[in-house]
């Protein structure tokens, strides 16, 4: 594995040390090896409960009378073990030393137990170079995979490498009559004698699968320390999006670029601060900055309660949109919903700040349906998702217009007779204007004041 020390702790794939991680991503890395300890320790209850019914059914093949049953005894330490060490887990105590002596007590168990069957079977220790016990080491290398920290795996294989080769050694030592070397397959299958190659190959397999498996680890880590920076981006992402923006960026399967537009049946609504310019010039800049925070935290759910969607904001202006970023056959009468809502919202917000002895500046919104354009538009190093269309600019001119009729809200009459249509139930105090001369409008238009002044 690429990794060296410093400041004592491991780097990670692509030579970044897990302190240089951003914290919000390193305490999301650190809760998924958490989880994968649980998983560890419950795997590993499930596997010595398996063992222990296996051994209690499976008929014996050494004599009843024989004075040491290993089995039980490891069984019983290892579970133990596991179950302090799950603890440890569950309360997100393990530490990088407590996880290496783990990785060493699996290995070390199942060395003692192999060891163990010539004690057992009172047989030459040469027996138990025999044991396919010795292939349950690849299930304890593949456990500590789970973490996704290939230098566990590493300690695993190297701890079962070293425990075969003293196992080895051992027999040699011991019946050095009855464990005689030989070069001849067939007496090492039907004898105690010991074949040196084939002990070697299986310290070969367990070097190489390990270190398959701390390749496969590490760049599946790169990928995991990707993903979740991944996953932290989208969460900042819709931060600054709105949440079906974020997801269409995400959910691209060509990329994200300007030129892409389409059109959609939709409603925009602007929101405005009234007076903000002066109260600009009169405010210190946290109190003009913690004014906008309260007002943008009232409008933003409610916009988005009722399924719209924020483009983006203009000072103290909101522009938003209903069924632009997503298709909607209710979006004038959403928009109608949320005026209504926010309206109230409003005065209840203005009453809150009041009593505070704060500025309270009222506010102004319009809102039309029709035709827009959604899209991406901006240079390839700025890109933005905004609607465009004359519903945008109309609604505009109608926010400012407000002034004109002595309204809080306005829309259109034709936009209002949509909204109707949609399910929107008209309120108290709304009121039809005909023939109404807006700035920057060439034709006269039928107007509805939603709220008065």
């Amino acid at each position: 594995m690429n990794s060296v020390i410093r400041k004592g702790s491991f780097l990670l794939a692509g030579g970044i040390a897990k302190e240089d991680l951003p914290p919000r991503v390193r305490s999301r890395l650190e809760a998924q090896q958490r989880q994968s300890e649980l998983i560890v320790g419950g795997l590993q209850v499930a596997a010595i409960l398996t063992f222990a019914v296996l051994y209690a059914l499976t008929p014996k093949a050494f004599p009843p009378s024989v004075p040491f049953e290993p089995v039980p005894w490891t069984l019983g330490l290892y579970a133990a073990f596991t179950g302090y060490r799950l603890w440890r887990a569950w309360r997100g105590e393990l530490s990088p030393v407590f996880l290496m002596v783990s990785a060493a007590v699996d290995v070390a168990v199942l060395m003692l137990t192999i060891w163990s069957f010539h004690l057992q079977y009172q047989s030459p220790a040469a027996l138990y170079l025999k044991a396919p016990t010795l292939m349950y080491v690849f299930i304890l290398i593949a456990l500590r995979s789970l973490r996704f920290e290939a230098r566990y795996v590493l300690v695993t294989g190297a701890a079962a490498a070293v425990g075969w080769l003293f196992l080895l050694a051992y027999a040699l030592w011991a019946d050095p009559g009855e464990a005689m070397i030989t070069r001849d397959y067939r007496v090492y299958m039907t004898s105690y004698s010991v074949l040196l190659g084939a002990e070697l190959d299986k310290v070969i397999s367990i070097g190489i699968v390990t270190s398959i498996l701390a390749v496969a680890l590490q760049r599946a880590r790169r990928l995991l320390v990707s993903g979740i920076a991944d996953g932290v981006a989208l969460g900042d992402l819709s931060r600054f999006f709105s949440p079906e923006v974020a997801e269409r960026i995400r959910g691209s399967r060509c990329g994200v670029f300007s030129g892409i537009g389409e059109r959609r049946h939709a409603a925009v609504l602007t929101v405005d601060l009234r007076g903000f310019t002066k109260l600009s010039r009169e405010l210190e800049p946290d109190q003009l900055i913690g004014l906008l925070g309260e007002y943008q935290s009232l409008v933003v759910p409610i916009v988005q309660n009722h399924g719209g969607s924020i483009d983006k904001y203009l000072g103290d202006g909101i522009l938003a949109s209903f069924g632009a970023t997503k298709p909607s056959s209710t979006a004038a009468a959403d928009a109608c919903r949320a005026v209504d809502d926010l309206l109230a919202g409003v005065e209840a917000w203005r009453a809150d700040r009041l009593a505070r002895n704060l500025p309270a500046p009222s506010v102004g919104a319009a809102m039309v349906a029709g035709e827009v354009v959604f899209g991406v538009v901006g240079h390839d190093s700025r890109l933005e998702y905004t609607v465009i269309g004359d519903v945008v600019n109309l609604a505009a001119k109608l926010e400012k217009h407000n002034k004109e009729e002595g309204a809080m809200a306005l829309t259109t009459f034709e936009t209002f007779t949509l909204a109707q249509g949609q399910g929107y139930i008209a309120g108290e105090g709304q009121e039809l204007r005909r023939a109404r001369r807006v700035d920057g409008v060439a034709e006269p238009l039928d107007l509805m004041v939603l709220a008065a002044a």
